[in-house]
């Protein structure tokens, strides 16, 4: 099937549809028999396929004996449809999201195991989404590729309120990472800490995301594929994270303030 037909089926036209339209944009205006001729359409058909196009604003009709069929600019007629995609998609999402987050509310034992770096970063970046005020972190190491999908998260939220503290290097494929640097570069507030091999997201007191990995012996070095991520929903136990987090935080921003004296 031609390419072009495809796309257009997927957006809603019929196979005949997608077939005349496909050909009017290269005749740009004929008759009804001479499209049916060029596109394969039986003439039994065609004038019905034409007023669907008709009617779903991608050709237009000019009167006369024969009627003239008139094509539509593909970037006008396909610019409306992606528009129009992208607005229903967004509305499914969000009443999705909605059934979504209440089906995981009803959940008795909100805590899932996740395998794989890929699927635990995509788990980050979707919890970031999600949050609606605070998006706490305590980072001791990142995966291949970690540090942006983050960054690019953070930046699509700037009105979320962003506190890291974070370990100043850690090795990804026998090269260095610095981790301080490279937040503070991108402006995200992060703060040097004395964090082990591990790392926790805390979104609003209410979910978290505890990643565990193994490292090599040399250099400590992550192995992505021992990588774990325990994705948490009881908002008891992410609450009591989030407290001992800020607890650490406002002392070492008061230990900082004091050596600056």
């Amino acid at each position: 099937m031609d390419e072009n037909i495809s796309v257009l089926k997927g957006i809603g036209l019929t196979m005949y549809e997608a077939q005349a339209y496909v050909t009017l944009t290269s005749l740009i205006e004929s008759t009804a028999a001479e499209i049916a001729e060029k596109s394969n359409i039986p003439r039994s058909k065609i004038y019905d396929v034409l007023k669907g196009l008709h009617e779903k604003g991608f050709i237009e009709i000019e009167d006369g004996r024969p009627l003239t069929y008139i094509v539509k600019s593909p970037v006008e007629v396909l610019s409306r449809e992606k528009e129009k995609i992208n607005s229903e998609l967004d509305d499914t999402i969000t009443r999705l999201t909605n059934v979504y987050e209440n089906g995981m509310s009803q959940v008795q034992a909100p805590i899932w195991r996740i395998y794989g770096v890929e699927k635990i970063i995509d788990q980050e970046v979707e919890i970031i989404k999600r949050a609606k005020n605070t998006l706490n972190m305590r980072i001791g190491f990142l995966f291949e590729g970690e540090g942006e999908a983050l960054v690019k998260a953070f930046k699509h939220r700037r009105n979320l309120e962003v506190n890291i503290l974070a370990s100043p290097t850690c090795y990804i494929n026998n090269e260095k990472f610095e981790i301080i640097e490279f937040f503070k570069r991108n402006d995200i507030n992060i703060q040097k800490a004395d964090i082990p091999f591990v790392k926790v997201m805390i979104a609003d007191s209410k979910e978290m995301l505890h990643t565990y990995t193994k490292f090599t012996e040399d250099k400590r070095n992550v192995i992505p594929e021992t990588a774990i991520g325990i994705w948490n929903k009881y908002e008891e136990i992410a609450k009591n994270y989030d407290d001992r987090f800020m607890n650490q935080l406002q002392k070492i921003k008061k230990k900082s303030k004091t050596s600056n004296f």
